[in-house]
Protein backbone atom coordinates (compact mmCIF):
# COMPACT_ATOMS: atom_id res chain seq x y z
CA UNK A 1 0.00 0.00 0.00
CA UNK A 2 1.21 3.33 -1.22
CA UNK A 3 2.15 6.64 1.81
CA UNK A 4 3.24 9.89 1.59
CA UNK A 5 6.27 10.96 2.66
CA UNK A 6 6.61 14.45 4.16
CA UNK A 7 8.93 16.95 5.57
CA UNK A 8 10.02 15.48 9.18
CA UNK A 9 9.68 17.68 11.87
CA UNK A 10 13.36 17.71 13.02
CA UNK A 11 13.51 19.75 15.93
CA UNK A 12 10.80 21.91 18.85
CA UNK A 13 11.46 24.86 16.64
CA UNK A 14 11.59 23.84 12.89
CA UNK A 15 8.56 24.82 11.05
CA UNK A 16 9.54 24.21 7.18
CA UNK A 17 12.65 22.66 5.80
CA UNK A 18 14.07 22.65 2.12
CA UNK A 19 14.86 19.72 -0.06
CA UNK A 20 19.14 20.14 -0.84
CA UNK A 21 18.59 17.18 -3.49
CA UNK A 22 16.76 13.82 -3.90
CA UNK A 23 18.91 10.90 -3.66
CA UNK A 24 16.09 8.71 -5.70
CA UNK A 25 14.53 9.96 -9.33
CA UNK A 26 10.92 9.45 -9.91
CA UNK A 27 10.45 5.67 -11.06
CA UNK A 28 13.53 4.63 -9.15
CA UNK A 29 13.01 1.72 -6.08
CA UNK A 30 13.16 2.96 -2.59
CA UNK A 31 13.40 0.82 0.30
CA UNK A 32 12.37 1.32 3.63
CA UNK A 33 15.19 2.79 5.49
CA UNK A 34 17.05 4.06 2.59
CA UNK A 35 18.11 7.87 2.53
CA UNK A 36 15.49 9.51 0.14
CA UNK A 37 16.53 13.03 0.44
CA UNK A 38 18.42 15.79 2.16
CA UNK A 39 16.56 18.24 3.92
CA UNK A 40 18.41 22.24 4.91
CA UNK A 41 16.82 23.74 7.98
CA UNK A 42 18.44 26.46 9.80
CA UNK A 43 21.87 26.18 7.32
CA UNK A 44 22.02 22.66 8.26
CA UNK A 45 21.56 19.75 5.76
CA UNK A 46 20.15 16.46 6.70
CA UNK A 47 19.34 13.02 6.06
CA UNK A 48 15.62 11.40 5.87
CA UNK A 49 15.22 8.25 5.23
CA UNK A 50 12.11 6.39 3.37
CA UNK A 51 9.46 5.49 5.84
CA UNK A 52 8.40 2.62 3.14
CA UNK A 53 9.19 0.45 0.69
CA UNK A 54 7.97 0.78 -2.79
CA UNK A 55 8.84 2.96 -5.93
CA UNK A 56 9.44 6.70 -6.00
CA UNK A 57 6.14 7.84 -8.29
CA UNK A 58 5.75 11.36 -7.36
CA UNK A 59 7.83 13.75 -6.19
CA UNK A 60 5.91 16.97 -4.85
CA UNK A 61 8.75 19.37 -3.80
CA UNK A 62 11.41 19.73 -6.22
CA UNK A 63 15.25 20.36 -4.75
CA UNK A 64 15.74 23.70 -3.60
CA UNK A 65 12.12 23.80 -2.57
CA UNK A 66 10.48 24.44 0.86
CA UNK A 67 7.89 22.56 2.61
CA UNK A 68 6.14 23.04 5.74
CA UNK A 69 6.73 20.25 8.54
CA UNK A 70 4.61 17.53 8.14
CA UNK A 71 3.59 18.60 4.34
CA UNK A 72 3.60 16.26 1.75
CA UNK A 73 6.87 15.91 -0.53
CA UNK A 74 6.58 12.36 -2.75
CA UNK A 75 4.34 9.57 -2.79
CA UNK A 76 5.86 5.92 -2.90
CA UNK A 77 3.49 3.46 -3.85
CA UNK A 78 3.74 0.24 -6.17
CA UNK A 79 3.96 0.62 -9.64
CA UNK A 80 1.01 -0.55 -10.66
CA UNK A 81 -0.59 1.11 -7.91
CA UNK A 82 -3.36 4.15 -8.49
CA UNK A 83 -1.99 6.74 -6.60
CA UNK A 84 -4.76 9.76 -7.23
CA UNK A 85 -6.35 9.32 -3.81
CA UNK A 86 -2.87 9.77 -2.33
CA UNK A 87 -2.40 13.16 -4.75
CA UNK A 88 -5.61 14.52 -3.88
CA UNK A 89 -4.38 13.51 0.01
CA UNK A 90 -1.69 15.25 -0.01
CA UNK A 91 -3.03 18.28 -0.82
CA UNK A 92 0.13 19.37 -2.96
CA UNK A 93 -0.58 23.01 -4.50
CA UNK A 94 2.10 24.42 -6.65
CA UNK A 95 5.24 25.26 -5.03
CA UNK A 96 5.26 28.69 -6.91
CA UNK A 97 2.12 29.97 -5.55
CA UNK A 98 2.92 28.71 -2.25
CA UNK A 99 5.84 30.92 -1.95
CA UNK A 100 4.57 33.73 -3.64
CA UNK A 101 1.96 33.61 -0.26
CA UNK A 102 4.92 33.65 1.73
CA UNK A 103 6.63 36.50 0.60
CA UNK A 104 4.20 39.59 0.63
CA UNK A 105 7.52 41.80 0.59
CA UNK A 106 8.25 40.11 -2.96
CA UNK A 107 4.48 40.71 -4.48
CA UNK A 108 4.76 44.19 -3.37
CA UNK A 109 7.87 45.22 -5.01
CA UNK A 110 6.76 43.21 -8.29
CA UNK A 111 3.45 45.14 -7.95
CA UNK A 112 4.89 48.35 -7.80
CA UNK A 113 7.55 47.15 -10.59
CA UNK A 114 10.69 47.64 -8.29
CA UNK A 115 11.98 44.64 -9.83
CA UNK A 116 15.57 45.23 -10.95
CA UNK A 117 18.31 42.58 -12.21
CA UNK A 118 20.83 42.69 -8.79
CA UNK A 119 24.53 40.92 -9.16
CA UNK A 120 26.61 39.97 -6.07
CA UNK A 121 30.12 39.50 -6.52
CA UNK A 122 31.16 36.93 -3.75
CA UNK A 123 29.22 33.95 -2.14
CA UNK A 124 30.58 34.87 1.40
CA UNK A 125 28.63 35.38 4.47
CA UNK A 126 27.73 39.04 3.05
CA UNK A 127 27.48 38.17 -0.62
CA UNK A 128 25.00 34.99 -0.24
CA UNK A 129 23.05 37.01 2.54
CA UNK A 130 22.94 39.85 0.22
CA UNK A 131 21.86 37.86 -3.08
CA UNK A 132 19.08 36.60 -0.80
CA UNK A 133 17.86 39.57 0.82
CA UNK A 134 17.64 40.95 -2.87
CA UNK A 135 15.70 38.10 -3.95
CA UNK A 136 13.12 38.46 -1.11
CA UNK A 137 12.58 41.78 -2.20
CA UNK A 138 11.17 40.95 -5.96
CA UNK A 139 14.80 41.35 -7.86
CA UNK A 140 15.97 38.94 -10.24
CA UNK A 141 19.52 37.85 -8.79
CA UNK A 142 22.84 36.66 -10.37
CA UNK A 143 25.44 35.49 -8.06
CA UNK A 144 29.17 35.22 -9.37
CA UNK A 145 31.64 33.41 -7.29
CA UNK A 146 34.86 31.96 -8.23
CA UNK A 147 35.24 29.46 -5.08
CA UNK A 148 33.22 27.99 -2.84
CA UNK A 149 29.95 29.40 -1.48
CA UNK A 150 30.29 30.18 1.98
CA UNK A 151 33.35 32.53 1.21
CA UNK A 152 36.13 32.71 3.49
CA UNK A 153 34.28 32.09 6.64
CA UNK A 154 32.66 28.73 5.83
CA UNK A 155 35.61 27.36 4.19
CA UNK A 156 38.65 28.55 5.65
CA UNK A 157 38.27 30.69 8.32
CA UNK A 158 35.57 31.18 11.19
CA UNK A 159 33.85 27.92 11.22
CA UNK A 160 37.07 24.99 10.55
CA UNK A 161 38.48 27.02 12.95
CA UNK A 162 36.06 26.80 15.68
CA UNK A 163 35.46 22.99 14.67
CA UNK A 164 39.43 22.71 15.72
CA UNK A 165 39.34 24.59 18.51
CA UNK A 166 36.08 22.75 19.63
CA UNK A 167 38.39 19.34 19.53
CA UNK A 168 41.13 21.03 21.32
CA UNK A 169 39.01 22.57 24.09
CA UNK A 170 37.43 18.72 24.52
CA UNK A 171 40.53 17.02 24.65
CA UNK A 172 41.82 19.87 27.09
CA UNK A 173 38.90 18.82 29.02
CA UNK A 174 39.09 14.76 29.02
CA UNK A 175 42.30 15.24 29.98
CA UNK A 176 41.84 17.43 33.19
CA UNK A 177 38.76 15.05 33.96
CA UNK A 178 40.00 13.70 37.16
CA UNK A 179 39.65 17.27 38.26
CA UNK A 180 36.11 16.87 38.31
CA UNK A 181 35.83 13.00 39.16
CA UNK A 182 35.68 11.59 36.23
CA UNK A 183 38.90 9.30 35.67
CA UNK A 184 39.22 8.05 31.77
CA UNK A 185 42.97 6.42 30.10
CA UNK A 186 45.65 7.51 28.00
CA UNK A 187 43.60 10.42 25.46
CA UNK A 188 45.11 11.46 22.38
CA UNK A 189 44.00 13.20 19.06
CA UNK A 190 43.19 11.49 16.39
CA UNK A 191 43.87 14.56 13.92
CA UNK A 192 43.08 13.22 10.58
CA UNK A 193 39.24 12.14 12.42
CA UNK A 194 39.49 15.61 13.21
CA UNK A 195 40.17 17.17 9.96
CA UNK A 196 37.35 14.82 8.44
CA UNK A 197 34.79 15.94 10.82
CA UNK A 198 36.21 19.65 10.24
CA UNK A 199 35.79 18.47 6.32
CA UNK A 200 32.13 17.27 7.18
CA UNK A 201 31.04 20.25 8.80
CA UNK A 202 32.01 22.68 6.36
CA UNK A 203 30.61 20.61 3.64
CA UNK A 204 27.10 20.97 5.17
CA UNK A 205 27.61 24.71 5.82
CA UNK A 206 28.19 25.54 2.73
CA UNK A 207 25.25 22.81 0.97
CA UNK A 208 23.00 24.48 3.35
CA UNK A 209 23.72 27.47 1.74
CA UNK A 210 23.73 26.77 -1.81
CA UNK A 211 20.35 25.54 -0.62
CA UNK A 212 19.12 28.43 0.17
CA UNK A 213 20.64 30.62 -3.02
CA UNK A 214 18.64 27.93 -4.74
CA UNK A 215 15.02 28.23 -2.86
CA UNK A 216 15.34 31.93 -3.73
CA UNK A 217 15.84 31.72 -7.07
CA UNK A 218 19.35 32.84 -7.13
CA UNK A 219 21.25 32.41 -10.47
CA UNK A 220 24.64 31.19 -9.51
CA UNK A 221 27.79 31.48 -11.96
CA UNK A 222 31.02 30.26 -11.04
CA UNK A 223 33.89 32.45 -12.25
CA UNK A 224 36.29 35.15 -11.90
CA UNK A 225 34.21 38.69 -12.70
CA UNK A 226 35.92 42.10 -14.04
CA UNK A 227 33.53 45.52 -14.66
CA UNK A 228 33.16 46.19 -17.87
CA UNK A 229 31.07 49.27 -17.62
CA UNK A 230 29.08 50.83 -14.93
CA UNK A 231 25.83 48.36 -15.69
CA UNK A 232 27.78 45.31 -16.72
CA UNK A 233 30.75 42.51 -15.90
CA UNK A 234 32.29 40.21 -17.69
CA UNK A 235 32.59 36.92 -15.86
CA UNK A 236 35.55 33.97 -16.95
CA UNK A 237 33.52 30.81 -16.14
CA UNK A 238 35.36 27.95 -14.42
CA UNK A 239 34.48 25.09 -16.39
CA UNK A 240 35.16 27.64 -19.90
CA UNK A 241 34.07 30.26 -21.60
CA UNK A 242 33.30 34.37 -20.77
CA UNK A 243 29.79 35.69 -20.16
CA UNK A 244 28.66 39.11 -19.97
CA UNK A 245 26.31 39.94 -17.38
CA UNK A 246 24.36 43.19 -17.30
CA UNK A 247 22.57 44.75 -14.23
CA UNK A 248 20.27 47.64 -13.09
CA UNK A 249 22.82 47.06 -9.58
CA UNK A 250 25.42 45.60 -8.56
CA UNK A 251 26.93 44.61 -4.73
CA UNK A 252 30.61 43.79 -4.50
CA UNK A 253 31.33 41.10 -1.74
CA UNK A 254 34.85 39.58 -2.51
CA UNK A 255 36.27 39.94 0.95
CA UNK A 256 39.94 39.74 1.73
CA UNK A 257 43.57 37.90 1.81
CA UNK A 258 45.90 37.41 4.34
CA UNK A 259 48.39 39.88 4.41
CA UNK A 260 51.99 38.45 3.63
CA UNK A 261 54.38 41.19 4.67
CA UNK A 262 57.99 41.37 2.83
CA UNK A 263 60.04 39.40 5.25
CA UNK A 264 63.06 37.81 3.67
CA UNK A 265 62.20 34.02 3.77
CA UNK A 266 58.55 34.47 4.28
CA UNK A 267 58.39 31.81 1.10
CA UNK A 268 59.78 28.67 2.94
CA UNK A 269 58.25 26.02 2.85
CA UNK A 270 56.63 25.44 6.06
CA UNK A 271 56.02 29.09 6.16
CA UNK A 272 52.52 29.24 6.30
CA UNK A 273 48.92 31.51 6.47
CA UNK A 274 45.75 30.93 8.36
CA UNK A 275 44.23 28.71 5.53
CA UNK A 276 47.63 26.06 5.44
CA UNK A 277 47.50 26.57 9.10
CA UNK A 278 44.50 24.65 8.97
CA UNK A 279 45.06 22.31 6.43
CA UNK A 280 48.66 20.80 8.94
CA UNK A 281 48.61 17.20 7.83
CA UNK A 282 50.01 16.57 11.62
CA UNK A 283 50.13 18.97 14.38
CA UNK A 284 53.43 20.30 14.37
CA UNK A 285 55.89 20.03 17.93
CA UNK A 286 56.56 23.79 17.64
CA UNK A 287 54.91 26.83 15.68
CA UNK A 288 55.95 30.23 16.00
CA UNK A 289 53.31 32.50 15.32
CA UNK A 290 54.18 36.38 13.93
CA UNK A 291 51.43 38.49 14.86
CA UNK A 292 49.04 38.89 17.89
CA UNK A 293 46.49 39.68 16.63
CA UNK A 294 42.84 37.38 16.92
CA UNK A 295 43.72 35.08 14.79
CA UNK A 296 47.30 34.72 15.77
CA UNK A 297 45.66 34.39 19.70
CA UNK A 298 43.39 32.44 18.35
CA UNK A 299 46.20 29.79 16.52
CA UNK A 300 48.07 30.05 19.81
CA UNK A 301 45.20 28.59 21.90
CA UNK A 302 44.53 26.10 19.80
CA UNK A 303 47.89 24.69 19.05
CA UNK A 304 49.11 24.78 22.78
CA UNK A 305 46.16 22.67 23.59
CA UNK A 306 47.13 20.05 21.10
CA UNK A 307 50.84 20.04 22.97
CA UNK A 308 52.76 21.86 20.24
CA UNK A 309 54.98 24.43 21.77
CA UNK A 310 54.13 27.93 20.61
CA UNK A 311 55.79 31.23 20.35
CA UNK A 312 54.39 34.63 19.39
CA UNK A 313 55.89 37.07 17.98
CA UNK A 314 53.97 41.07 18.10
CA UNK A 315 55.53 44.10 16.99
CA UNK A 316 53.06 46.45 19.22
CA UNK A 317 53.91 46.57 23.15
CA UNK A 318 50.26 44.10 24.02
CA UNK A 319 48.60 41.16 22.08
CA UNK A 320 45.16 41.53 20.87
CA UNK A 321 44.99 45.14 20.27
CA UNK A 322 41.09 46.48 19.67
CA UNK A 323 40.40 44.22 23.08
CA UNK A 324 40.10 46.04 26.65
CA UNK A 325 43.66 46.67 27.49
CA UNK A 326 42.80 44.57 31.10
CA UNK A 327 41.03 41.49 29.16
CA UNK A 328 44.24 41.15 26.75
CA UNK A 329 46.69 41.27 29.94
CA UNK A 330 44.44 38.21 31.03
CA UNK A 331 44.64 36.45 27.95
CA UNK A 332 48.61 37.16 28.07
CA UNK A 333 49.44 36.02 31.29
CA UNK A 334 46.90 32.44 31.06
CA UNK A 335 48.67 32.15 27.78
CA UNK A 336 52.18 32.20 29.60
CA UNK A 337 51.06 29.87 32.38
CA UNK A 338 50.44 27.34 29.40
CA UNK A 339 53.79 27.33 28.23
CA UNK A 340 52.85 30.17 24.97
CA UNK A 341 55.89 32.43 24.91
CA UNK A 342 55.09 35.91 24.07
CA UNK A 343 57.48 38.22 22.75
CA UNK A 344 55.63 41.82 22.15
CA UNK A 345 57.27 45.17 21.49
CA UNK A 346 59.78 42.70 18.49
CA UNK A 347 59.87 43.41 14.83
CA UNK A 348 60.81 40.23 12.69
CA UNK A 349 63.88 40.46 10.12
CA UNK A 350 64.06 37.14 8.59
CA UNK A 351 62.93 34.05 8.66
CA UNK A 352 65.65 30.95 7.74
CA UNK A 353 66.00 27.33 7.23
CA UNK A 354 67.55 25.71 10.51
CA UNK A 355 68.22 21.76 10.00
CA UNK A 356 64.86 20.39 10.09
CA UNK A 357 62.91 23.66 11.79
CA UNK A 358 62.66 27.27 10.84
CA UNK A 359 64.13 29.90 12.70
CA UNK A 360 62.42 33.83 12.98
CA UNK A 361 65.02 36.67 13.29
CA UNK A 362 63.51 39.24 15.47
CA UNK A 363 64.39 42.33 17.11
CA UNK A 364 63.41 44.31 20.43
CA UNK A 365 64.82 47.57 21.31
CA UNK A 366 68.04 47.11 19.17
CA UNK A 367 68.53 43.59 20.95
CA UNK A 368 68.31 40.24 18.30
CA UNK A 369 66.29 37.21 19.32
CA UNK A 370 65.86 34.34 17.18
CA UNK A 371 62.93 31.27 17.78
CA UNK A 372 63.01 27.71 16.10
CA UNK A 373 59.92 26.45 15.23
CA UNK A 374 58.69 23.11 12.65
CA UNK A 375 56.04 25.79 11.48
CA UNK A 376 55.99 29.61 10.96
CA UNK A 377 52.31 31.15 10.79
CA UNK A 378 52.36 34.55 9.57
CA UNK A 379 49.11 36.13 10.67
CA UNK A 380 49.73 40.14 10.83
CA UNK A 381 45.98 40.56 9.28
CA UNK A 382 44.37 40.50 5.99
CA UNK A 383 44.42 42.71 3.19
CA UNK A 384 40.86 43.67 0.56
CA UNK A 385 40.15 41.52 -2.25
CA UNK A 386 39.65 43.59 -5.36
CA UNK A 387 42.49 43.13 -7.20
CA UNK A 388 40.86 41.40 -10.42
CA UNK A 389 37.69 43.67 -10.14
CA UNK A 390 39.06 46.39 -12.41
CA UNK A 391 36.75 48.80 -10.57
CA UNK A 392 39.01 51.43 -11.91
CA UNK A 393 37.98 51.55 -14.88
CA UNK A 394 34.28 52.55 -13.75
CA UNK A 395 35.65 55.46 -11.55
CA UNK A 396 34.87 53.54 -8.46
CA UNK A 397 36.59 55.17 -5.00
CA UNK A 398 39.30 53.37 -3.69
CA UNK A 399 41.18 54.57 -0.99
CA UNK A 400 44.49 52.09 0.95
CA UNK A 401 43.32 49.30 -1.31
CA UNK A 402 39.74 48.90 -0.21
CA UNK A 403 36.07 50.55 -1.55
CA UNK A 404 34.90 53.66 -0.66
CA UNK A 405 31.09 53.37 1.15
CA UNK A 406 28.64 55.61 2.66
CA UNK A 407 26.31 54.54 5.62
CA UNK A 408 24.12 52.72 2.99
CA UNK A 409 26.51 50.66 1.59
CA UNK A 410 26.76 52.69 -1.71
CA UNK A 411 29.89 53.42 -3.37
CA UNK A 412 30.55 56.70 -5.43
CA UNK A 413 28.86 55.28 -8.16
CA UNK A 414 25.48 55.20 -7.63
CA UNK A 415 24.06 51.85 -8.96
CA UNK A 416 27.04 50.28 -7.35
CA UNK A 417 27.68 48.98 -3.44
CA UNK A 418 29.85 47.35 -1.49
CA UNK A 419 30.40 45.20 1.66
CA UNK A 420 32.00 43.37 4.08
CA UNK A 421 36.07 43.15 4.75
CA UNK A 422 36.94 44.63 0.74
CA UNK A 423 35.70 48.16 2.36
CA UNK A 424 38.08 47.88 5.06
CA UNK A 425 35.23 48.83 7.82
CA UNK A 426 34.97 46.03 10.00
CA UNK A 427 36.18 42.62 9.04
CA UNK A 428 34.16 40.51 10.64
CA UNK A 429 31.77 38.09 9.03
CA UNK A 430 28.62 39.06 10.75
CA UNK A 431 29.35 42.98 9.82
CA UNK A 432 29.79 41.46 6.17
CA UNK A 433 26.12 39.90 6.72
CA UNK A 434 24.16 43.10 8.28
CA UNK A 435 26.13 44.94 5.25
CA UNK A 436 24.50 42.82 3.02
CA UNK A 437 21.53 43.48 4.14
CA UNK A 438 21.62 47.07 3.84
CA UNK A 439 22.50 47.45 0.62
CA UNK A 440 19.96 45.06 -0.62
CA UNK A 441 17.54 46.94 0.96
CA UNK A 442 18.49 50.51 0.26
CA UNK A 443 18.56 49.18 -3.74
CA UNK A 444 14.74 48.47 -3.33
CA UNK A 445 14.32 52.30 -2.11
CA UNK A 446 14.83 51.99 1.48
CA UNK A 447 16.37 54.22 3.63
CA UNK A 448 18.58 52.15 6.17
CA UNK A 449 22.01 52.04 7.81
CA UNK A 450 24.20 50.07 9.93
CA UNK A 451 25.19 50.84 13.88
CA UNK A 452 28.03 50.23 14.04
CA UNK A 453 28.95 50.86 17.92
CA UNK A 454 26.69 47.60 18.80
CA UNK A 455 28.64 45.32 16.47
CA UNK A 456 29.85 42.60 19.22
CA UNK A 457 33.62 41.37 18.68
CA UNK A 458 34.61 38.04 19.71
CA UNK A 459 37.82 35.98 20.04
CA UNK A 460 37.82 32.02 20.69
CA UNK A 461 40.42 31.88 23.29
CA UNK A 462 40.23 29.54 26.41
CA UNK A 463 38.09 31.19 27.74
CA UNK A 464 36.66 32.88 25.06
CA UNK A 465 36.89 36.89 24.74
CA UNK A 466 33.74 39.22 23.86
CA UNK A 467 33.32 43.06 23.86
CA UNK A 468 30.62 45.81 22.47
CA UNK A 469 31.11 49.21 22.60
CA UNK A 470 34.26 51.16 24.09
CA UNK A 471 36.96 50.17 25.52
CA UNK A 472 38.45 52.04 28.88
CA UNK A 473 41.30 53.53 26.47
CA UNK A 474 38.90 54.98 24.39
CA UNK A 475 37.00 56.53 27.02
CA UNK A 476 40.01 58.02 28.08
CA UNK A 477 40.83 59.45 24.76
CA UNK A 478 37.73 60.57 23.85
CA UNK A 479 37.43 62.43 27.54
CA UNK A 480 34.45 60.56 28.59
CA UNK A 481 33.95 60.85 32.39
CA UNK A 482 32.88 57.06 33.15
CA UNK A 483 33.05 54.90 35.62
CA UNK A 484 33.52 50.44 35.87
CA UNK A 485 32.32 48.03 37.05
CA UNK A 486 33.68 44.49 37.03
CA UNK A 487 32.77 41.31 38.47
CA UNK A 488 35.00 38.66 38.92
CA UNK A 489 34.01 34.71 37.26
CA UNK A 490 35.44 33.33 40.36
CA UNK A 491 33.00 34.41 42.57
CA UNK A 492 30.04 33.33 39.98
CA UNK A 493 28.57 29.72 40.94
CA UNK A 494 28.07 28.20 37.10
CA UNK A 495 31.87 28.87 36.27
CA UNK A 496 32.85 27.40 39.44
CA UNK A 497 30.83 24.07 38.25
CA UNK A 498 32.49 23.91 34.76
CA UNK A 499 35.75 24.76 36.19
CA UNK A 500 36.29 28.00 34.35
CA UNK A 501 36.57 30.56 37.32
CA UNK A 502 39.45 32.18 34.96
CA UNK A 503 38.24 36.01 33.71
CA UNK A 504 35.25 38.78 34.86
CA UNK A 505 33.09 40.60 32.94
CA UNK A 506 33.66 44.40 32.75
CA UNK A 507 30.76 46.84 32.09
CA UNK A 508 31.75 50.54 31.24
CA UNK A 509 28.89 53.16 31.99
CA UNK A 510 28.73 56.75 31.67
CA UNK A 511 29.35 58.30 35.48
CA UNK A 512 26.39 60.74 35.40
CA UNK A 513 23.79 59.32 33.11
CA UNK A 514 24.69 55.59 33.82
CA UNK A 515 24.13 54.49 30.53
CA UNK A 516 26.26 51.74 29.08
CA UNK A 517 29.37 52.54 26.64
CA UNK A 518 30.99 49.13 26.62
CA UNK A 519 31.26 45.47 27.76
CA UNK A 520 33.82 43.39 27.89
CA UNK A 521 33.93 39.84 28.26
CA UNK A 522 36.70 36.83 29.37
CA UNK A 523 35.01 34.10 30.68
CA UNK A 524 32.66 30.85 29.66
CA UNK A 525 31.09 31.10 26.68
CA UNK A 526 31.62 34.60 26.46
CA UNK A 527 30.69 34.87 22.69
CA UNK A 528 27.17 34.06 23.68
CA UNK A 529 27.09 36.82 26.53
CA UNK A 530 27.69 39.47 24.73
CA UNK A 531 24.61 39.52 23.00
CA UNK A 532 23.20 41.12 26.32
CA UNK A 533 25.46 43.49 26.18
CA UNK A 534 24.99 44.47 22.07
CA UNK A 535 21.38 44.72 23.15
CA UNK A 536 22.03 47.23 25.86
CA UNK A 537 23.80 49.71 23.63
CA UNK A 538 21.59 49.72 20.97
CA UNK A 539 18.64 50.01 23.35
CA UNK A 540 20.62 52.98 25.25
CA UNK A 541 20.07 51.08 28.09
CA UNK A 542 21.19 52.04 31.39
CA UNK A 543 23.16 50.08 34.87
CA UNK A 544 19.77 49.78 36.20
CA UNK A 545 17.64 48.13 33.60
CA UNK A 546 20.05 45.50 33.60
CA UNK A 547 19.80 45.44 37.81
CA UNK A 548 16.33 45.44 37.72
CA UNK A 549 16.49 42.62 34.82
CA UNK A 550 16.20 39.51 36.81
CA UNK A 551 19.37 36.79 35.82
CA UNK A 552 18.63 33.11 36.12
CA UNK A 553 20.11 31.15 38.59
CA UNK A 554 22.32 28.95 38.42
CA UNK A 555 24.12 30.78 35.27
CA UNK A 556 26.98 32.60 33.53
CA UNK A 557 24.54 35.19 32.48
CA UNK A 558 24.02 36.49 36.12
CA UNK A 559 27.46 37.45 36.37
CA UNK A 560 26.60 40.03 34.12
CA UNK A 561 23.98 41.15 36.66
CA UNK A 562 26.78 41.34 39.44
CA UNK A 563 28.79 43.55 37.12
CA UNK A 564 26.50 46.07 36.70
CA UNK A 565 25.95 46.38 39.84
CA UNK A 566 29.57 46.87 40.33
CA UNK A 567 29.48 50.12 39.11
CA UNK A 568 27.57 51.24 41.69
CA UNK A 569 29.71 49.33 44.19
CA UNK A 570 26.90 47.00 45.77
CA UNK A 571 27.88 43.75 44.02
CA UNK A 572 26.14 41.02 46.27
CA UNK A 573 28.48 38.49 45.03
CA UNK A 574 31.27 39.82 46.20
CA UNK A 575 33.38 42.59 48.22
CA UNK A 576 32.78 45.90 46.60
Amino acid sequence: MGCIEVMPKLGLTMTEGQIESWHKSEGEEVKKGEVLFDVTTDKLTNEVEARESGILRKILVKEGETAKCLEAVAIIAGADEDISDLLKESGAEDSEQKKEKQNPEKQENQQKNLSKKVVVIGGGPGGYIAAIRSAQLGHKVILVEKEELGGTCLNVGCIPTKVLLHSAEVFTEIKNSSDIGIDVGDVSINWGNVQKRKGKITKKLVSGVKGLLSANKVKVIKGIAGFKSKSSIEVVKKDSGVEKVDFDDIIISTGSLPFIPPIPGVDLDGVVDSTGALNFESIPDSIAIIGGGVIGIEFATLFSELGSKVTVVEMLPFILPPIDRQISDLVSNKLAGQGVAINTGCRVTEIKRSGNNLKVNFSKENENSSVEAEKVLVAIGRRPNIKDLDVDKIGVKVEKGHICVDDKMKTNVDNIYAIGDCTGKNMLAHVASEQGVIAAENISGKNVFIDYKTIPACVYTKPEIASVGITEEQAREKNIDYKVGIFPMAANGKSMISGETEGIIKIISHKKTEEILGVHILALRATDLITEGALALRLEATVDEIITTVHAHPTIGEAFKEAALAVQKRALNMVN
